[in-house]
């Protein structure tokens, strides 16, 4: 598996330049499952060049879609689309999978697919989804390790209330919902932005949705169309990604500027890292940051959109071992996602984890170089953000994953002067 090496700074604020934010992972992602509803062709413009685009790229080829993915730009023609069982391995290899079981259910009417994968982040059960199309009529039945739904006579309208805000649930029966017999509910529903572009680019289609961006959202029964040739969606710059950006520039920016990134998407972001006491400049033109002389602690509670995200915990987490004084974290979305901070230890930083949901941070600590491996895409830019601070030279492992949702980090971060490359 490919490797980053990478030279630390010892915790000198250094780099310069221009960072770009590319398109949002977590919004190409739907969109592409929603061309599966379409018969015809959707281009989709400022387009991420990850493992993951490429993997659903893959999944839906696999069902008779025809997907070029070139410079930015995607196209997908889904007017040959005629399978309904989704390919084990790739599905097993990411949970976005499972947004291509609303489109199939909806347009075929029946979709069989394995337990969906990805990074693993504790309990992450498909019940949601199960029991909300067992609600609008559908039909579930267990074959080994398959799973597979059927709604021979489509789905109907109803009310679907969510236990906890899902954004890949908000998402799969949205698209569901725009081929049912009648008006769905979604009752707390997610707002997050990459919700609100999924349902935009549904709408160019020719969906009526109302609601979108609050709690409860209305699909009503819709005849969608391909966009016009003219008419490309481009999707939403990555939260995340500048969240992430954002952060390294706080613990080691001499002047760096974040260009493409939406700053109404990232409010909680900008309020952590304003009362750490870290100097931003929001502009047309970016967001300038740089690391202050002294990083104050803070204390994060993870939360639902518009609150802080709980991918940038893992980041937030590392620049916490650098603010003075001592500091919190609580995560409330995924059980198992603060394992990661047991090789932040290793590495010097002193922090204590009480349960699977909360740490507090001791800081300022000095770290080490160490070899690491990544265990997912957010801890795995982790790892590179704590090496970058580190005195010495890391081995961070498992690149493959942090290629997932992060566009050659490596070219980025060595054009704002960090000295980092790929291992085979």
């Amino acid at each position: 598996m490919p490797t980053f090496r990478i030279k630390g700074l010892a915790g000198a604020p250094q780099l310069r330049g221009e960072v770009p934010v590319f398109g949002m992972k977590n919004a190409a992602l739907p969109i592409m499952a929603a061309s599966a509803l379409i018969e015809g062709t959707t281009r989709l413009t400022n387009m991420p060049d990850i493992a993951d685009v490429h993997a659903m790229a893959r999944l839906l080829e696999g069902l008779g879609a025809r997907v070029i993915v070139s410079a930015g730009d995607t196209e997908v023609d889904t007017k040959q689309l005629a399978g309904t069982v989704l390919d084990g391995p790739i599905s097993k290899s990411m949970r976005a999978s499972v947004l291509l079981t609303g489109p199939l259910l909806a347009r075929h009417g029946s979709v069989s697919f394995p337990h969906p994968g990805g990074c693993v982040l504790g309990s992450r059960p498909i019940d949601i989804f199960v029991s909300g199309f067992e609600q609008l009529g559908a039909q579930y039945a267990e074959d080994g390790e398959t799973y597979r739904l059927t709604a021979p006579r489509g789905l109907h309208g109803g009310e679907i209330f969510f236990r906890v805000p899902s954004v890949t649930g908000t998402e799969t029966f949205m698209m569901a919902a725009v081929a049912a017999n009648g008006p769905v509910t979604l009752v707390n529903a997610a707002m997050e932005p990459e919700v609100v572009a999924t349902a935009d680019f549904l709408r160019l289609c020719g969906a009526r949705i109302d609601g979108v961006g609050t709690t409860t959202v209305t699909v009503y029964p819709s005849s969608l169309h391909a966009p016009s040739e003219d008419q490309p969606f481009a999707i939403i710059p990555d939260r995340i990604e500048a969240a992430s950006f954002l952060i390294l520039g706080a613990a080691l920016g001499d002047d760096v500027r974040i260009v493409g990134a939406e700053p109404a998407h990232l409010s909680a972001v900008i309020e952590a890292l304003r009362a750490m006491g870290v100097p931003l400049t929001i502009s047309s033109s970016g967001i300038k940051v740089r690391a202050p002389e002294r990083l104050l602690p803070y204390d994060i509670r993870t939360h639902e959109y518009p609150g802080f995200p709980t991918d940038a915990q893992a980041p937030m987490t590392v620049l916490l071992t650098q603010a003075d004084g001592e500091s919190s974290v609580t995560e409330t979305i995924f059980d198992g996602r603060l394992n990661y901070t047991q090789e932040l230890v290793r590495m010097g930083a002193a922090i204590q984890l009480w349960n699977p949901h909360k740490v507090t941070v001791r800081g300022r600590t000095a770290l080490k170089a160490r070899d690491i491996d990544g265990p997912d895409i957010r801890a795995g830019l982790a790892f590179v953000l704590a090496a970058a601070i580190a005195d010495g030279e890391s081995r961070v492992g498992n690149a493959h994953l942090v290629d997932r949702g992060y566009q050659r980090i490596e070219e980025r971060l060595s054009a704002l002067g960090l000295s980092i490359r790929r291992e085979p």
